[in-house]
C-alpha cells in the first residue's frame, strides 16, 4: 500500500491512501525524515512474521512442557 504525506498537524500526519481517502497517522509511525508530498510504502513482511510466529510457538511449547 502506498500513502502520500499531505501535511502535518501537531503529533500526526494527514495521509492520503491509494483510494483517495485521507486519514490521520501518528508521526511516530513514520520515518523521521519524511516530508509533505513524500510517498511511503507499507507492506507486510512475511519472513519476519514467520520468524515471530515460530519464536512465540517455541516459547509457548517450552512453557507448557511437562
Amino acid at each position: 500500500m502506498k500513502i502520500i504525506i499531505d501535511r502535518f498537524e501537531e503529533n500526526h500526519a494527514v495521509v492520503v491512501l491509494e483510494d483517495g481517502t485521507t486519514v490521520n497517522m501518528a508521526k511516530i509511525l513514520l520515518p523521521p525524515d519524511v516530508k509533505e508530498g513524500d510517498v511511503i510504502e507499507i507492506h507486510k513482511n512475511e519472513e519476519e512474521t514467520l520468524v515471530r510466529k515460530r519464536k512465540i510457538k517455541k516459547l509457548m511449547d517450552d512453557f507448557w512442557e511437562d
